[in-house]
């Protein structure tokens, strides 16, 4: 089983950054899919970021997070981060992390993802 607990949401004022963790325990995530979604207020869940490969040089971006987002792994802490910066109010969302023991070509789909963490709160004032 794998359980999956992020961390550094929070809130911040529009044009700022924040690091989003996801730390993993119970497995090696090594060759797992990583991903990040996140649900705004009145909103479904939606896709932010992929990391496909075990080196996480494989990535996609949902266009709205495209050249402000970047997702990234540690291996070796079984880690995942989600870099965020030029925050927009739009981007007021819970995130949740994810992951997938294999890779089924629909990264994008939550559905896709065996394990969640509990999401954490992500705040854009304007």
């Amino acid at each position: 089983q794998v359980q999956l607990v992020e961390s550094g949401g929070g809130l911040v004022q529009a044009g700022g950054s924040l690091r989003l963790s996801c730390a993993a325990s119970g497995r090696t995530l090594s060759y797992y899919t990583m991903a990040w979604f996140r649900q705004g207020p009145g909103k479904e869940r939606e896709f932010v970021a992929a990391a496909i490969s075990w080196s996480g040089s494989i990535t996609y971006y949902a266009d709205s997070g495209k050249g402000r987002f970047t997702i990234s792994r540690d291996n070796a802490k079984n880690t995942v981060y989600l870099q965020m910066n030029n925050l927009k109010p739009e981007d007021t969302a819970v995130y949740y992390c994810a992951a997938s023991p294999k890779y089924s070509g629909r990264y994008y789909d939550a559905g896709s993802y065996a394990y969640w963490g509990q999401g954490t709160q992500v705040t854009v004032s304007a």
